[in-house]
């Protein structure tokens, strides 16, 4: 009888592991922990291999400095962005030149994490940054697919498969 328990105890992870891997959808496994672009870059960020004379399609795996410039049924349409300094102030983040093909399109994902770094209301009043200026204040997907309808935020764009995972803000007062 002893070792038919230890025999049950060696099989009980096997078992959580098989249960689980069937509840957990494929898209919420970890998202490989890509690494950031300078957050005030002053040039725009290449996707090596990407045709941009052919359709307008998803970027890369990996962190684009950017913004989202266009949001219709879950898909997204963002651009590269890069920090350009001004004589009077720090600066201003730019987008690529009017008539420039430099544009990607991706939908947002289900479980997509935004970080906030002006909170979740739509008036913006609270300020939720980190150390390094990004966002910190964690929003839902509809406060994203709201707030970037309505205006254009300067952002790191995680895309992990073809789809935007994580959207996190760059704080510019």
């Amino acid at each position: 009888m002893t070792r038919s328990w230890q025999a049950i105890a060696a099989a009980l992870p096997v078992a959580f592991s098989v249960v689980l891997a069937g509840v957990v959808p494929a898209e919420a496994a970890a998202v490989p922990d890509f690494p950031a672009p300078k957050i005030f870059g002053t040039t725009f960020q290449t996707d090596l291999g990407h045709d941009f004379t052919k359709r307008i399609s998803p970027r890369k795996d990996g962190v684009l400095r950017g913004w989202i410039t266009h949001v219709s049924s879950g898909q997204v349409e963002y651009e590269p962005i890069k920090w350009r300094r001004a004589k009077y102030t720090e600066g201003y983040f730019v987008g690529p030149p009017e008539g420039d093909g430099t544009a990607y399109a991706s939908p947002v994902a289900e479980n997509v994490v935004f970080l906030s770094a002006f909170g979740c209301s739509a008036k913006m009043t609270d300020t939720t940054v980190n150390r390094q200026g990004l966002g910190a204040g964690r929003c839902s997907r509809s406060s994203l697919l709201t707030r970037v309808k309505k205006l254009r935020r300067p952002a790191l764009i995680t895309v992990y498969r073809g789809a935007i995972v994580k959207v996190q803000e760059i704080y510019t007062p």
